[in-house]
């Protein structure tokens, strides 16, 4: 058995602490002056009505101190027992425990999520902070939102994560003779006034890897979420038409219920992952099913060697280089065998090699596994080799080429524009020069003795492997200027040199405001820039009209609603507003399609021919070939010989971009039987093509039969109050008997007033988790789980930050606006959970936890009971006096509980049981008003109040941006059209019961 001794020192301080404050207030309350010498002779002083009983100071001697002392002694005590306990506990191991059974399933899993974000949170701040630091913007209260921003889209990630890996679902059977079949579909976004996908008709087989192609925001990724399940129930999309995947209806069947069918591996796994160890995460779809720790453990063991990755099981997951973290994400995909594979943009930002791997790997899953996998990948010429089919989506139309007897329906397609091979603008002026240029991250060597010289309006690709050092070098030479000798500078630690602008891999951690607009006006006042000059530079790159309506249409827009490309360009434009002498830029082509790569050429060109030096690091070779002046190859650190690029012909887009031209064609016939095929833990599949349910959760219906109605919860008891609102209502009025038992115990027998303190005690834990256990359905969607886990992590961070810091209360800031944004059920959990999960990671759980997590909790959900429907200043002028009701009533009622327990007997406002009612509470109103409400209550109500202005309506914002969405199946999207029968799939088909899906769909 480990023991942390962080949790032990932590108690033993607020131990001594404890017996320190028992003392003080024995001396400033007149409790001090028991037998023995007078150590101080301080004077008496009576107070006035109505506290004539109180006297403060007096005589203070030295049995007066021992008394007060020994009295703190057994409080002390418990509070070191709490700390041993805190510091035995393995906590990662009881919130993997809770998840996968017990009444708390949803809310362990939303710890277990949190306590994985701390790191990803601690992460995204430094990585903001630095990107910021690079525009010239300050630090402080602003920096919020823009880590909001990432952490919340970190939490839609993860939630889909755990949408896909089964999170409450209830298995169906799948059919694995067509793993898809497409008729006349339409996918749209809500609000959206054209379709965002249409397809006439696609079917697809097992054992096939068919590759989705087009530009940037044709449609790639939504009909891929689309067959997932996601695009309708977690996206808030529409779909019209008929989409079934592995037999399924997928708007009618969430996708955790096919959870063992469909196997999704998203764009940037990293977002997704929901656990911290790789083992852990392959494993997570087999621990939400429940299955017996002995099988995932072979099952993981298994994968691993079919992918390759044994010797990752153990790793951290935040470790992980970008090609490893997507063999990693593809593993947990196919942990349950699926039928259907689906993988978005799996081979961006990886090397040569981690590519030729990954192409491999799924065209061995597809030929050899017999899994139908469908990939959408700008690359197409990677594909080559084993790719059967491909889709071309060009403004959202497909065009199908599935070989030559199969009937498809056309469209044309795009390859992207391509400029002329770029004239070099270089001049004999240098710009940037390095020597001997030394980076370290604690023990490991990142860049070793680079020298580098770059002439201005040259452009130099640095290339190499993921882990060759050269995002580091590029840090380097942003904040040295390459004039230091060593920098052993984390990210974050230092601002860019004057002169020297960088463009950062996560170039959108530069966004600060709302719309394009304010970005465009912010970057104007800071370089002092004339009005809307980084706006017409966006629109030059771009290559559109600054007064059109197209150019006007995305200065509205929030700068993360743009494409990837021409988020890429906005940051070049801030970044280039200030004319720098050298732009840096890392990975300019990440994830761009062949028209997006031409844009940021054009931008670098054109900052390049302003006489900028452009230093980028890129594994693009096409983009290196059609635009570098020289190349830098890197190598574990250590910077090559520069050599002259190849030049290519075609092109930025080179062979990703052009026509791949002859692909192996997949053959459609009319009907098809689909090989049984073998289970690697399960065993064969035998000669039914369907693939069998987990029994032992949900039985399957016989072919045929319709699935059984469950009504929705609402139908349940529509003719009076649900008994999980009876007991939330119960449990929160004893936590409140609990908090107010000094004056509670005035409505008691005289003979039970002694036991009302023990039974306060012992009822607010109890309360706590009929409160957790009563909502702990609403956190089993996945959505709301991981946004909750998300901001949980979020607030539990702030408050710990904040500690020692007397009553700056930053997290009531995140608790009012959540509570706000998602309503008083979301605020109320939110409370407890960030108060469980701080005190479980400083090691501060005890006693006194329910506590504080039921006052944090009321005021999370005090704010969504608020009016709503109003003007925004209107609003926060609202949630200000709201801050500074809830931060003297916190105060208030948190001293209430405890006045007993920290004064103790024998002082003049000590707690008398069976004095008069008006004695004990004015004696409580002068210890509130004295330890509390003048000092800390008050600066709690302050930081509420600037931090509400401050940031409110960024943070209201944001929080509405990501606010989950009622599922398909019950918010009114068109539905696809039932079908009974499929003529070409020789199977049954059963379409699920729409009031089923909606008794399981988020709310």
């Amino acid at each position: 058995m480990s023991i942390r001794p962080a949790p032990l020192r932590a108690a033993a301080a607020v131990a001594a602490g404890f017996v320190v404050v028992r003392v003080l207030y024995r001396i400033l309350f007149h409790g001090a002056d028991a037998a023995g010498p007078v150590v101080l002779a301080l004077p008496e002083i009576p107070l006035p009505p109505p506290f004539a009983h109180v006297v403060l100071f007096g005589p203070v001697t030295t049995g007066g101190l021992w008394d007060a002392a020994t009295s703190a002694v057994p409080i002390a005590l418990t509070i070191l027992a709490f700390g041993l306990l805190n510091a035995m506990v393995d906590v990662p191991r009881i919130f993997a425990r809770g998840a996968r059974r017990g009444p708390l399933r949803g809310v362990a899993r939303t710890l277990a999520v949190a306590w994985a974000g701390l790191p990803a949170l601690a992460d995204a701040v430094r990585r903001v902070r630095f990107a910021q630091r690079l525009r010239g913007e300050r630090g402080g209260a602003r920096l919020l939102a823009p880590v909001l921003e990432r952490t919340l889209e970190r939490a839609t990630a993860v939630a889909a994560a755990f949408e896909l890996r089964g999170l409450a679902g209830r298995p169906v059977d799948g059919a694995c003779e067509r793993p898809v079949e497409i008729r006349a579909l339409e996918l749209g976004h809500r609000g959206g006034a054209t379709s965002a996908v249409r397809i006439d008709g696609l079917d697809l087989e097992p054992g096939t890897l068919t590759l989705v192609t087009g530009a940037t925001g044709s449609g790639k990724s939504t009909l891929l979420r689309a067959l997932a399940g996601l695009h309708t129930h977690l996206d808030g999309g529409t779909a019209s038409g008929e989409l079934f995947a592995v037999g399924h209806d997928r708007v009618a069947t969430p996708p955790r219920d096919t959870a063992r069918l469909v196997g999704v591996v998203l764009q940037n796994p990293r977002e997704g992952f929901a656990t911290e160890r790789v083992a852990d995460e392959i494993g997570l779809t087999l621990e939400l099913r429940r299955v017996d720790v002995v099988l995932v453990r072979a099952r993981v063991e298994e994968i691993a060697r079919r992918v390759g990755i044994e010797a990752l099981l153990e790793r951290d997951l935040d470790g992980l280089s970008a090609g490893e973290a997507t063999l990693v994400a593809i593993a947990a995909a196919i942990a349950e065998h699926p039928i259907l594979l689906l993988v978005d943009e799996p081979l961006a930002d990886l090397d040569t090699a981690f590519r030729a791997r990954i192409v491999d790997l799924l065209g061995a899953l597809a030929h050899e596994a017999g899994i139908c996998v469908v990939v959408a990948e700008h690359r197409r010429a990677e594909f080559d080799a084993v790719a059967d089919g491909r889709i071309d989506l060009c403004d959202g139309v497909a065009g199908i080429d599935l070989g030559d007897d199969a009937p498809v329906a056309r469209a044309t397609r795009v390859a992207g524009t391509a400029p002329a091979i770029r004239t070099s603008t270089a001049r004999d002026e240098t710009a940037l020069r390095a020597e001997d240029l030394t980076v370290r991250h604690g023990d490991t060597l990142a860049v070793d003795a680079a020298s580098l010289t770059v002439r201005a309006g040259e452009i130099v690709a640095i290339t190499g492997p993921n882990g060759a050092g050269k995002s580091s070098l590029l840090v380097a030479l942003a904040t040295t200027g390459g004039d230091e000798a060593s920098a052993g500078r984390r990210p974050g630690s230092s601002r860019a040199v004057d002169g020297v602008a960088l463009v950062p891999d996560a170039s959108d951690d530069l966004f600060a405001r709302t719309t394009v607009a304010a970005e465009c006006a912010r970057t104007d006042r800071r370089a002092r820039l004339p009005h809307g000059s980084t706006a017409a530079r966006l629109a030059e790159f771009l290559g559109l009209d600054a007064r059109g309506a197209a150019f006007e249409q995305r200065l509205q827009r929030h700068p993360r609603d743009l494409s990837l490309g021409e988020r890429r360009c906005l940051a070049i434009a801030i970044q280039s507003a200030r004319l720098p002498r050298v732009l840096l830029v890392d990975e300019p082509t990440r994830g761009l399609d062949p028209a997006a790569r031409s844009l940021v050429a054009a931008a670098l060109s054109r900052a390049a021919e302003r006489g900028a030096a452009v230093l980028v690091a890129t594994h693009d070779a096409d983009f290196v070939a059609e635009l570098a002046d020289r190349v830098v190859p890197m190598r574990a650190g250590v910077l090559g010989e520069p050599f002259a690029p190849p030049r290519a012909a075609g092109g930025v887009g080179g062979a990703g971009a052009s026509d791949a031209g002859a692909m192996p064609s997949l053959s459609v016939p009319a009907t098809t039987t689909a090989a049984p095929r073998p289970d690697p833990v399960v065993g064969p599949a035998g000669p039914s093509a369907a693939r069998p349910a987990d029994t032992s959760r949900a039985p399957a219906a016989a072919p045929g039969a319709p699935h059984a109605r469950t009504p929705a919860p609402r139908a349940l008891h529509a003719r009076g109050i649900r008994p999980g609102t009876a007991a939330l209502i119960v449990a929160n009025l004893v936590a409140l008997a609990s908090f107010t038992w000094p004056l509670a115990a005035y409505a008691l027998p005289s003979q039970a007033t002694a036991a009302a303190p023990a039974a306060a005690l012992a009822l607010a834990p109890v309360a706590a988790l009929v409160v957790l256990a009563a909502l702990d359905g609403t956190v089993r969607s996945a959505h709301t789980l991981a946004l909750l886990g998300t901001l949980a992590a979020i607030g539990a961070a702030v408050r710990i930050v904040g500690t020692g810091v007397g009553g700056v209360e930053a997290v009531f800031i995140l608790l009012i606006l959540a509570g706000r944004a998602f309503g008083a059920r979301f605020g109320l959990l939110l409370g407890l959970v960030t108060i469980a999960l701080s005190t479980v990671v400083t090691g501060t759980f005890g006693p006194w936890t329910p506590f504080q997590m039921f006052a944090c909790a009321w005021v999370g959900a005090g704010a969504g009971l608020l009016p709503r429907r109003m003007p925004r200043r209107v609003e926060i002028a609202m949630l200000c006096v709201y801050g500074v009701v809830a931060s003297y009533a916190f105060g208030l009622i948190m001293n209430l509980w405890f006045w007993p327990f920290a004064i103790g007997s024998g002082s003049d406002i000590s707690y008398e049981a069976g004095a008069p009612i008006g004695q004990n509470l004015s004696s409580f109103l002068l210890y509130s008003l004295v330890t509390s409400s003048i000092t800390w209550d008050t600066l709690r109500a302050v930081t509420t109040v600037i931090g509400v202005v401050t940031i409110g309506a960024a943070v209201l914002a944001a929080f509405r941006r990501a606010k989950p969405v009622p599922s398909a199946a019950t918010s009114g999207a068109a539905p696809v059209r039932p079908r009974s029968t499929s003529p070409r799939g020789g199977g049954t088909r059963t379409r699920p019961s729409t009031a089923r899906d909606a008794a399981a769909a988020p709310r």
